[in-house]
């Protein structure tokens, strides 16, 4: 890296992270959180609901601090946590399109690093799941139950690695093809001209073609959601890395380009939704982190000239969110504040520290580290 002030402040953060995720470790252990309240997770979702699609991200958490520091304590917790989940797969009907979010951070993380022949059979199961849901005449993995038949939604794009690695696990080419198919067509039906992205997307189920593409999470159809901007970033930078197709890499740098122009005239911490009126000002700090580390992704792939510009971009993001919304009160639960779950959610999630803030910011700075590991 070679930039004394950016080494200094890593050093300094990662001392904080390990005494944090000491802390946190100690008090909430195989518990499963999301969202804390007055300082402390206070919840447990594995008894709350175990379907929730952030539940793989303690233990992702835990097994990044792992792979950094090899202190058992990590292990210990992630693997309480993979044991509780089996009530999910037990359960079933609550289960949709995250399940790569539940399991790519638990068992297969588990399996990468210790090699758990059990773990690696409750990735599997998980890729077969995922794979059930493909529908082969329109080319997409279709969202949610109920009556969303013919729904897709950008968030898939971070849970089709685990059928890339399902593939190669396997070595059964098909948890592949079901994963390019869906990644072309959220490609097509997502991802427009200038790199701004749909949050969902609504095809006809018999033929795939297009029907709609409500609002989501965003400010409304046609806007610009930015957590959704960054599952496309990294997404797509996560399949070039699984099959070398060079149309992701550069779908990945778009929505990049997108993505650093907007943060870059707001301080380099995202708003909410990129194409939502000026006032009130609402900040997602979730969207920032997890698109630091799709930046970063992208920074391993490309030619030697272009690393700096997305690798600075991560740090701009990674620095300013530390500075303004991180709590390192090891005495408190949560680090990256300023999380919202969407435009128009008042429910507990909107302007507050989520969970996988945290897992994203976390893997950035193990990266840029040196020390993390690739959960995805």
């Amino acid at each position: 890296m070679k930039n004394p002030g950016v080494e200094q402040w890593l050093s300094e953060v990662w001392s904080k992270l390990e005494s944090k995720m000491s802390a946190e470790c100690d008090r909430i252990g195989d518990r499963i959180p999301y969202i804390p309240e007055d300082g402390h997770y206070k919840v447990d979702m594995a008894e709350k609901d175990i379907y929730w699609w952030t539940n793989g991200f303690w233990p992702g958490m835990l097994w990044q601090m792992y792979g950094a520091t090899g202190l058992e304590k990590y292990r210990l917790a992630a693997e309480g946590v993979e044991l509780k989940l089996d009530a999910a797969f037990d359960g079933f009907e609550g289960l949709h399109h995250d399940v790569g979010f539940m399991w790519l951070h638990s068992a297969v993380a588990s399996y990468r690093l210790t090699g758990n022949a059990r773990s690696k059979v409750r990735g599997i199961h998980a890729a077969n799941l995922l794979a059930g849901r493909y529908n082969p005449r329109g080319k997409f993995i279709r969202a949610w139950n109920d009556d969303c038949t013919g729904w897709i939604i950008i968030d898939s794009m971070m849970n089709i690695p685990i059928l890339y690695w399902a593939s190669r696990e396997q070595n059964d080419p098909r948890f592949e093809y079901v994963a390019r198919d869906h990644a072309d067509t959220v490609l097509n039906r997502a991802i427009r001209e200038d790199g701004s992205s749909n949050h969902i997307v609504v095809l006809d189920p018999e033929n795939g073609d297009f029907v709609e593409a409500p609002g989501g999470q965003g400010y409304a159809s046609g806007s610009s959601w930015s957590r959704g901007q960054s599952w496309a970033l990294y997404g797509f930078a996560l399949s070039y890395r699984h099959t070398k197709d060079e149309r992701y890499l550069n779908a990945a740098k778009r929505i990049a380009h997108y993505f650093i122009a907007n943060v870059s005239v707001t301080g380099y911490v995202p708003l909410v939704d990129f194409r939502a009126p000026k006032s009130p000002v609402y900040w997602d700090t979730t969207a920032g982190v997890c698109a630091a580390c799709g930046l970063l992704e992208i920074a391993e792939w490309v030619p030697e000239l272009e690393k700096t510009f997305y690798t600075d971009s991560a740090i701009a993001i990674l620095q300013n969110i530390d500075e303004k919304f991180c709590n390192w009160n090891s005495d408190e639960d949560s680090i990256v504040a300023g999380g919202v779950a969407a435009y128009h959610s008042r429910n507990g999630d909107f302007d507050v520290p989520i969970l996988y803030g945290d897992y994203f910011f976390i893997e950035a700075i193990t990266r840029l580290l040196g020390k993390h590991t690739l959960l995805w």
